[in-house]
């Protein structure tokens, strides 16, 4: 591992750990996230440049709350305490933490009460984005107030010790100038910004032949950015010894299973099988309505499929999958107390026994930094913007029992969504658009009868990592024009409606 200016965080639980990552390395600052247990002695045999503490959903007063090793308030170099590791930096250092009388979640406008090293160069007045119970009634000895909200006490900062504290979420696009306000700390670091993604190429091809060494390997497509980056990049590492494996699970969209076939034998010259299991993987769904019970059928399926396929190449001992952090850190807390939101098929939905080592060359990637991978590595432009589709498919875009029947509505009705909007013009500036069929029936008229049909939501959102996201105001026409489609040509509908929540406090899938 070639050494390099690191930042590190330490994970106290916040759903945002990963997307301060993010955010330090878009500043092309290296940037690795650890348990908020870490012992000192192994954080400062990393050599941090500076220390990061993340925000939580827990209360400092709680009695199995987490906390750092003591010797972490120690460390020489900047530290910056975000929500609350702010909460934590000011209880360790001699300042006064209690409960808020009025709980502070969401946009706030925060103003500059004292000029701080983390704020130079920024405006008096700024909109920010705060989720506490908890705040700082007083700050430690040596602490300025450098700015405040309405509510509470926004920052603070002992620039003669290196020691920072926001109240508020930096990372977040709900933070406009979160951006500046992270660069600000990294210049305080005296970071020179030298990470980049074609470094991380370099590293990752060097641990894949390292890791793989002569052996053979499965690579699990799905037909998205994320496996198609993946399967590349261990292409490049190990050439003809993988053999990519793509499976029909009866929830694709519609003629997913042929198109992405011929795309990848014909594009990308990789050595592709197509595997139809849409029967088995309906058997085992049917009657099934519990969301976390149907990616773990999946995620299990999935991989005893592989199994089978290593069967027949041979000797293959490992699998290789797209998974990101945005995976990880809503399936599982692997890195922290994180609470989990949902499972990935590729990270939670996993068996507990596996015949195949995993190799998951993106895990500490968000989807932005996995694009300009692909790019770098020649993926087609049609895939590198291709929106996110989920690993159990349209299986949780049926809130409830997966059907045949059910299947191909939400089916059609998906691939009107996604015509419009490339119609429009819209496609490459969205997120995600897509549509889900809901458990309920209304009644309608269609001619001059009376109908009693199902109803379909629909979704498009904007966001930059998938760790937060806003719906997106789509034009009334072009709702309009989805909405006539869908009634008219999609037998078994009457209803459309648009899903004008925003992640927090939703997410962007329904299930």
């Amino acid at each position: 591992m070639i050494e390099r200016e690191t930042i590190f965080i330490l994970d106290f639980g916040s759903q945002y750990t990963q997307l301060i990552a993010r955010r330090v390395r878009e500043a092309h600052v290296y940037c690795e996230i650890l348990p908020f247990n870490t012992s000192w002695a192994e954080i400062q045999a990393k050599k941090p440049k500076g220390l990061i503490l993340s925000g939580g959903p827990q209360s400092v007063f709680a009695p199995d709350s987490p906390h750092p090793d003591p010797a972490v308030y120690d460390f020489e170099g900047p530290l910056l305490g975000i929500c609350y590791g702010m909460q934590l930096l000011a209880l360790h250092l001699g300042g006064r933490v209690e409960p808020a009388s009025r709980r502070e979640y969401g946009k706030a406008e925060l103003s500059r009460t004292h000029p701080g090293c983390l704020f130079e160069g920024l405006p008096d007045r700024m909109q920010v984005w705060m989720s506490h119970g908890d705040h700082i009634e007083s700050p430690p000895p040596g602490f300025n107030i450098v700015a405040q909200t309405s509510n509470a006490m926004a920052a603070m900062e002992d620039s003669g010790s290196g020691r920072f504290g926001l109240q508020f979420h930096p990372e977040v696009v709900h933070t406009p100038l979160g951006m500046e306000i992270l660069k600000n700390f990294l210049r305080v670091c005296g970071c020179s910004g030298d990470w980049n993604v074609s470094s991380f190429i370099e590293e990752s091809v060097a641990q894949i032949q390292a890791r793989i060494g002569d052996q053979r390997a499965l690579c699990a497509l799905s037909g998205g950015v994320d496996s198609s980056v993946a399967a590349l990049l261990v292409h490049r590492a190990i050439e003809d010894r993988l053999t990519c494996v793509f499976i029909d699970n009866g929830v694709l969209r519609k003629n997913e299973f042929e198109e992405v076939l011929e795309t990848f034998r014909a594009n990308l010259r990789l050595n592709v099988v197509g595997v139809d299991a849409s029967v088995r993987f309906l058997d085992r769904l049917s009657g099934v309505s519990e969301p976390e019970r149907k990616r773990k059928i999946i995620g299990e399926e999935f991989i005893r499929i592989f199994e089978e396929e290593a069967l027949k190449l041979g000797q293959v001992k490992f699998l290789v999958q797209g998974t990101l952090y945005p995976d990880v850190i809503e399936s599982v807390s692997v890195k922290g107390p994180s609470a989990v939101i949902k499972s990935h098929h590729n990270v939670g939905g996993l068996p507990e026994k596996m015949h195949l080592q995993l190799v998951e060359p993106l895990r500490e990637l968000f989807k932005d930094e996995v694009r300009e991978v692909g790019r770098q590595l020649g993926l087609p432009a049609a895939f590198v913007k291709r929106h996110p589709f989920p690993g159990p498919g349209l299986a949780v875009r049926i809130i409830g029992e997966v059907e045949p029947g059910l299947l191909a509505i939400v089916r059609e009705a998906d691939k009107i969504v996604e015509t419009e909007i490339r119609k429009a013009g819209l496609y490459d500036r969205l997120w995600q658009a897509f549509a889900v069929l809901l458990p309920v029936k209304s009644v309608g008229v269609m001619g001059d009868g009376r109908t009693y049909e199902n109803v379909v939501a629909v979704r498009a959102v904007h966001s930059l990592d998938g760790m937060t996201a806003d719906w997106a105001p789509l034009p009334p026409d072009l709702l309009g024009a989805i909405s006539s489609r869908i009634v008219n040509e999609v037998r078994g509908v009457n209803r459309v409606v648009y899903d004008i929540s925003s992640k927090p406090p939703s997410t962007i899938e329904w299930e």
